[in-house]
């Protein structure tokens, strides 16, 4: 007997749970009706879970580093599937401009280090040797190796691919009520939309910006990893992709509004061109904005919340990275058997209505 699945969301979340439930024998239909136009298209793509921890946010660190451990499988089979290349760079590089940012660093690799990873510390010529488009002026880094990025508009055509080639079906339709998708078991996988389709669910939209760049013939080559850094108190990085660079990404508390600032993409331009001085030749090709969907402890929110209802939502910044530890998690709640390692993530820490 078919048992079937309705996932709301046609991102990198809900592709990504639709194709890996479809492999696990579902039924799978995937309801949206303008597919990856949302924070997925305009994402960074990085797989940054080390260099981006903190102190305190074990829970964090965790849930990422055990999706960045399925990357590589995961990527391989998309690349496999679909033909297409999905990694523009292997490895991370955290910059510190002022003896503030470099304390910072060596408080992270302290911190990581202690969680049982690692991360290497690299002198100012230790920088310039490994990429020498950074600005001089660059003091230390933090490099972790087993980082990446991936094309994230790439990943959604794989992910696209997969669907279709596992017998995922489309329908281009907005649900405004889960109870009222014909289905066995409804994953809510919707961004920023999804605080709509389920009562109480605290998940906001938090705007973000992005650069894409391309780089001109003569022009100094982009970094051939990650970079990222802070001014002025500003969080800004650069994400190689075969043709030039990706650069972000503000963060405004701003409703729905999707559109770009002028002081936005200013801020973008003066920020990356302070760690690397030649991308102000680079063309100017896109400008772009999506709303995040941000939970209140910047963790995701995936799991059960009814006898029917999975949810898989609020991965923030990290949807790309959170990939595909969130597909696993969530096949496995439709399964009946809690993923551990998405223990961190689940609805039960905070409270919702009934359905």
């Amino acid at each position: 007997m078919s048992r079937t699945v309705a996932v709301i969301g046609g991102g990198a979340i809900g592709l990504s749970v639709a194709w890996r439930a479809a492999q696990a024998g579902w039924s799978v239909t995937v309801h949206d009706p303008a597919l990856a136009s949302g924070a997925s298209w305009v994402a960074g793509g990085m797989l940054a879970p080390l260099s981006e921890g903190w102190p305190g946010e074990d829970a964090v660190l965790q849930v990422g580093a055990a999706s960045l451990a399925r990357w590589p499988d995961f990527g391989a089979e998309l690349e496999t599937l679909s033909g297409d290349t999905l990694f523009t760079s292997h490895g991370s590089l955290t910059v510190a401009l002022d003896a503030a940012d470099a304390a910072d660093l060596r408080t992270v690799a302290e911190w990581i280090a202690g969680q049982g990873y690692e991360l290497e510390l690299l002198s100012r010529a230790q920088i310039r040797a490994a990429q020498p488009s950074l600005a001089p002026n660059i003091r230390l880094a933090l490099l972790a190796a087993t980082e990446s990025a991936v094309d994230n508009r790439a990943l959604i055509g794989a992910l696209r691919s997969a669907c279709v080639a596992s017998g995922v079906e489309f329908v281009a339709e907005a649900v405004t009520d889960p109870a009222a998708v014909a289905a066995d078991q409804v994953v809510v996988s919707a961004g920023t939309a999804s605080a709509r389709l389920w009562p109480g669910l605290p998940v906001r939209p938090v705007k973000g910006e992005i650069l894409r760049l391309h780089r001109r013939p003569g022009v100094a080559p982009a970094p051939t990893m990650t970079i990222r850094g802070s001014v002025h108190g500003r969080p800004v990085y650069l994400v190689p992709r075969g043709d030039g660079l990706v650069v972000g990404a503000t963060q405004h508390e701003s409703g729905e509004d999707t559109q770009v600032t002028v002081a936005g993409v200013r801020d973008l331009i003066a920020d990356a061109q302070t760690l690397m001085p030649s991308i102000g030749e680079y063309e100017l090709h896109e400008c772009a904005a999506g709303l995040r969907p941000m939970s209140p402890d910047n963790l995701p929110i995936i799991g059960r919340v009814s006898d029917r209802v999975v949810l898989a939502t609020g991965h923030g910044r990290n949807g790309v990275l959170l990939t595909p530890l969130t597909a696993d998690a969530v096949v496995a709640e439709l399964d009946g058997a809690p993923l551990a390692e998405a223990k961190s993530a689940s609805p039960e820490r905070f409270t919702f209505n009934d359905e």
